[in-house]
């Protein structure tokens, strides 16, 4: 009598190969939402700084709107980086606090 619930090594290999593409296409969106979300960040910190530092938009930047546009960048890459921090430290504390519990 044939076993049904007996998997066969071909339909182990089929699972084995449908998870490797699964995890291929897992990793496929994480990287474009990783550019995405670089992307994002990029052309808001260039609305925010563009708007604070050129009042008066011309056909060239001058010396102080350079100087503007690279403090206000480095202040929002600065304030975004502590942001980043705390959030992933939170997070690894809730994780580390979980995993004490069990």
């Amino acid at each position: 009598m044939p076993d049904f619930f007996k998997t066969s090594s071909h339909t182990q290999d089929s699972v084995q190969g449908t998870s490797a593409r699964k995890e291929a296409v897992m990793n496929s969106i994480r990287s474009e939402l990783a550019i995405v979300n670089v992307q994002e960040l990029i052309n808001k910190a260039t609305e925010k700084c563009f708007t604070k530092c050129i009042p008066k938009p011309g056909s060239s930047l001058t010396s102080s709107d350079e100087a503007c546009l690279a403090r206000c960048l480095d202040r929002y890459m600065e304030a975004l980086s502590r942001t980043y921090t705390a959030r992933i430290s939170k997070e690894s504390s809730q994780l580390r606090g979980a995993a004490a519990e069990i």
